[in-house]
């Protein structure tokens, strides 16, 4: 037993995944239901595996008690109940259970676009009251109308491609999807207004990140055409409740479906539970037995692998390697995904190409897997799939980017070099290196000269080389409450421009950035979090 890692079960995981863990002669298995969190810290110390599901919150007061645990596996697609930050900080790798719920979450979506156009629940609640109101629950054929799908990650693609055999037509707002790969499933892609405007039903598939919180507000909702209906099947907080009451008691939408809310489990007290022309389901989306014991399958498979061989299944927060070759290679991992996350928030948009480019000792080090680093530092941003560093090629792939690799031993300056090109709208590209052992720093960025760290809130500004505008900058940050902790600069005396990038001590507000774009002098500037 001495030499058998601890697995617990804390929320329950269907029998199939459960009982072949217990068949593992690798692990000694607790399982539980729903085990008290009281309790769980008691047993956590002894654990060195904890599996999850959307009930325990695996938050730092948490960890504080798991002197032990090496990794935390939330049986699942969502991490919101898992703060992952937290674990890598404690050295504990997260995985998740992706793929088992896609077509469940996707069929549900379906379920509450019928629900809503054939007003089920409403009619199934008066005719259960006694009535019989044939004429008054008169609703709508789905062939023929537009759904527009906002993301289009797998489960928008598995929901388009059950609305295209239904006979409706696909539209879809990603500004991440290559238009030509959308098209060869028939999705056609337009922006967010078109969507908005056109669309006969709107279907949200997107992350609950800062830019898409309460992304459908009034604004939005009074976009859509009248008559339309609205569904969230996503996250709550994505769409703006009360907003959405407001348009719905004037009657500008048909109807709304929704499954996640911003406050979860939704209070009794909670208006939306009086509108009559809402659809409400208690977060259902990946609630069917099929799609659990798929999960736990899928979770069963991993342990297996990590347990067995080392190996980094579905791994959201260190790459997919044995652990011997992760610690050799770590600190060029961090510095790939830092150099990948800033150049997708400060690049062009509707990229089509990206090249990455090694130079020095890390050439001759795993590129496969430092490319990988960089593309999950890409696409983290930006999708509301989970990327790790199995999907990551994928997602490219299926959005029509292309990726090409180049690597060079010599390196005439440094010890070590990544070059990272973005094409799309615009070409982009910037470099990284080590100081030191494991210092990341970003030293170029087009064709400007810079030596920045990369790391929390960035504020990245490029302005006209001119006497004042840094000046402004200082005292405008200073003026919304913006604390600078280091500023680098850069010149290109050429072209009269220069660039800053600047770690801040918070998030920037709008107004802030507002007041910066308009100071005199300045050409770009944008929030990057790191």
């Amino acid at each position: 037993m001495a030499n058998k890692m601890r697995v617990l079960i804390a929320d329950g995981l269907a029998k199939e995944g459960s009982s072949l863990l217990k068949q593992n002669s690798q692990i000694e298995l607790m399982a539980f239901d729903a085990i008290d969190r009281e309790e769980l810290k008691e047993k956590l110390p002894q654990v060195e595996i904890l599996i999850v599901r959307s009930r325990t919150q695996v938050d730092k007061d948490l960890l504080e008690t798991a002197r032990n645990l090496k990794l935390v596996l939330r049986a699942g697609i969502g991490l919101d109940n898992v703060d992952v930050p937290a674990c890598t900080d404690q050295g504990i790798v997260v995985m998740n259970a992706p793929t088992g719920n896609i077509v469940t979450t996707a069929e549900h979506t379906l379920a509450m676009i019928f629900a809503v156009s054939r007003h089920i629940p409403q009619a199934d609640a008066t005719l259960r009251s006694g009535k019989w109101e044939k004429k008054k629950f008169q609703g709508n054929e789905l062939r023929g109308k537009t759904l527009g799908l906002l993301g289009l990650g797998n489960i928008g693609r598995t929901v388009a491609d059950r609305a295209l055999g239904l006979g409706m037509r696909v539209v879809a707002h990603d500004p991440y999807v290559n238009p030509e790969a959308a098209a060869k499933q028939k999705i056609h892609l337009v922006s967010m207004d078109e969507l908005l405007t056109t669309a006969d039903y709107v279907s949200v598939h997107v992350p609950l990140i800062k830019s898409t919180q309460n992304l459908i507000n009034e604004v939005a909702l009074r976009k859509m055409k009248k008559g339309a209906y609205l569904v969230n099947c996503a996250r709550g907080g994505i769409v703006d409740e009360k907003a959405l009451l407001t348009v719905l008691s004037e009657k500008h939408l048909a109807g709304a479906a929704l499954d996640v809310f911003e406050t979860e489990p939704l209070p009794e007290s909670s208006p939306l539970l009086k509108c009559q022309d809402l659809v409400l389901t208690p977060h259902l989306g990946a609630s069917t037995e099929e799609a659990q014991v798929q999960v736990s399958l899928e979770v069963a498979d991993q342990i297996a692998l990590y347990v067995g061989e080392g190996v980094l299944k579905n791994a959201v927060n260190v790459p997919n390697v044995t652990l011997e070759q992760l610690n050799a290679i770590k600190p060029y991992v961090q510095l790939c995904e830092k150099l990948g996350s800033f150049a997708t928030q400060a690049g062009p948009q509707n990229v089509k190409k990206i090249k990455v480019h090694f130079e020095g000792e890390i050439s001759t080090l795993n590129r496969e897997l430092l490319t990988l680093s960089v593309l999950k530092g890409l696409l983290s941003p930006v999708l509301s799939t989970t990327v790790n560093f199995v999907n990551a090629r994928k997602l490219l792939k299926e959005r029509g980017i292309r990726v090409e690799e180049s690597f060079e031993q010599e390196c005439a300056d440094y010890n070590s070099l990544i070059e990272l090109t973005l094409s799309g709208d615009e070409t982009f590209s910037c470099s990284g290196t080590l100081f030191g052992k494991e210092e990341p720093r970003i030293i170029k960025v087009d064709n400007f000269n810079i030596d920045a760290i990369p790391t929390g809130h960035l504020l990245f500004t490029k302005n006209v080389d001119q006497p004042g505008v840094i000046g402004s900058m200082g005292t405008l940050l200073g003026t919304h409450g913006v604390n600078i902790a280091r500023m680098h600069l850069g010149r290109e005396p050429k072209k009269a421009e220069a660039i800053a990038l600047i770690n801040i001590d918070s998030e920037p507000s709008s107004p802030a950035l507002d007041s910066l774009r308009k100071t005199k002098g300045m050409i770009s500037v944008k929030a990057i979090r790191i």
